[in-house]
């Protein structure tokens, strides 16, 4: 069976997985021949029958490979091996999947293994890879995209750490991915997403109970991680029980707070309001009509709006200017207790003083920089999961990570990667959508974390819905039929 799972299991998650199974009594034999079949169905599915040719690595992934090119040749495909190493050293499961080979077999000595090759199995060095590929099986790696062969990996490119999604020397540009049981984050995570292609994942007879022992922490950002949680307005609501969003509107770039409002209101909260500078008041006001608008003009004034308990979500940043006032507006409502958003430049405000921001936070709390304001706050290197993962743990809050692989991380290590963003999204004003929608969500007492996963899924899937030439004021007018689809009409 071909399908797709939402947990994401990292290298040592996987190998325990595959170690559970077989004390279990599922034997390392037959999760190859299972884990090979798939492959070589997949790729009999997708192509017609071709010239191939299975590169075959010194340990597991090659005998893989073997069963693949087994199971290709039973289906008429003229099918060669060429194995990395020497066919006598191979051990174990990978030697017993070798000698079920009977047909040619030849050194990966370099590219001329290609000759003639219309389709490449991938079946080199798994996903666990330590160091960068070199020598023969670099350049028949190279070969493989300077010729633009269609290719088939095995698990993973060959050349991508399934941690990471990092390319350690090369890796081959693959049309599809047939990894088993469970996807790895380097499958999500760039550069990996890219050489993977499709990802599709085989059952291959790992029961599904050995995660109650592995407890993976990392899934796809899909709306299992929260539909649970996810607010539906009852016979009982209004628009006080739906919440009250606070957000605070910046004095020239008015455009932002704007957007934000009108996500946040489009999403579900029940009451918008913006603290808007009164010199730019007229602006806010002239704007869309539901929006509640207040003049706020330094700290005391915005204390006192605070002291409104139905204010329950503060959303501080887009258009508010890097400055002390900015500075300030986030120390009085996170003193407040007031579960705040925090984007943009109430990040860039702590540019000079990051540890005075993670000592002010003491309750819920979301950042969702960009790797730019991301560089200004931690000192984190590293891939996407990983550097927002430690800058949730650091600063005692979620942290989304914008980008093509945006995550989102608990300070508890929870997290979750995107799958669904398009392209399009990389345009101005989608930052000030999407901090909306996690603050209208918060506001309606959704789970910081559930809620920006929420938010995150929804900005992806209105931007698919919108499609080629999108503008941030698209996404909000595609809320309604993604949310009518997310609840079931």
């Amino acid at each position: 069976m071909i399908g797709i799972a939402d947990e994401l299991l990292s290298v040592e998650e996987m190998g325990r997985a595959d170690a559970a199974a077989i004390a279990g009594g599922v034997a390392g034999e037959r999760l190859m021949e299972a884990a090979g079949c798939a492959v070589a169905s997949a790729a009999h599915r997708r192509f017609a029958p071709r010239p191939a040719v299975v590169l075959a690595g010194p340990g597991n992934n090659g005998g893989d490979g073997f069963v693949v090119a087994r199971s290709l040749a039973e289906w008429g495909w003229p099918v060669r091996v060429a194995l990395l190493g020497d066919r006598a050293a191979l051990k174990g499961d990978a030697a017993r999947a070798a000698s079920g080979w009977s047909g040619p077999c030849e050194p990966l000595a370099g590219p001329e293994v290609l000759e003639g090759a219309r389709l490449v199995i991938d079946a080199l060095f798994g996903a666990g890879l330590a160091r960068p590929i070199e020598g023969p099986a670099r350049a028949a790696i190279e070969a493989i995209n300077a010729r633009r062969l269609d290719c088939v990996a095995v698990d993973v490119p060959s050349g991508v750490h399934g941690d990471s999604g990092e390319v350690l020397g090369a890796a081959p540009r693959c049309r599809l991915t047939v990894t088993f049981f469970r996807r790895k984050p380097g499958h999500l995570l760039y550069p990996g997403r890219e050489f993977a292609g499709e990802v599709m994942v085989a059952d291959i007879g790992i029961p599904a109970a050995v995660l109650g022992d592995v407890r993976p922490t990392a899934r796809v950002n899909t709306p299992a991680a929260w539909r649970v949680p996810f607010p539906r307005p009852g016979w009982e609501d209004h628009k006080y029980s739906r919440g009250h969003a606070l957000i605070a509107g910046g004095l020239r770039l008015t455009g932002a707070a704007r957007l934000a409002a009108r996500a946040a209101r489009r999403v579900g909260a029940g009451l918008v309001t913006i603290a808007s500078p009164a010199e730019a008041m007229p602006v806010y006001q002239g704007d869309w009509p539901g929006v509640l608008v207040a003049p706020v003009d330094g700290r005391i004034a915005f204390t006192t709006l605070l002291t409104d308990a139905r204010m329950n979500a503060v959303l501080i940043g887009p258009g508010n200017g890097i400055s002390d006032w900015t500075r300030a507006r986030v120390e009085t409502a996170l003193g407040a207790g007031r579960a705040c958003v925090l984007d943009a430049d109430a990040l860039s405000s702590f540019k000079d003083h990051p540890q005075a921001l993670f000592a002010a936070i003491h309750g819920p709390c979301v950042m969702t920089p960009h790797d730019g304001e991301f560089a200004r706050l931690f000192n984190e290197t590293g891939d996407r999961l990983r550097r927002a993962r430690a800058a949730a743990r650091i600063a005692g809050a979620v942290v989304l990570l914008k980008g093509p692989d945006t995550v989102v991380a608990a300070a508890d290590g929870r997290a979750l990667i995107a799958a669904n963003a398009p392209f399009d999204l990389a345009t101005a004003g989608t930052g000030d959508v999407l901090a909306g929608l996690i603050v209208g969500l918060i506001a309606q007492r959704m789970e910081p974390f559930a809620a920006t996963g929420a938010a995150c899924w929804l900005h992806g899937e209105a931007a698919r819905e919108v499609g080629s030439g999108l503008i941030a004021e698209d996404l909000i007018d595609a809320l309604p039929v993604v949310l009518h689809r997310l609840l079931g009409g």
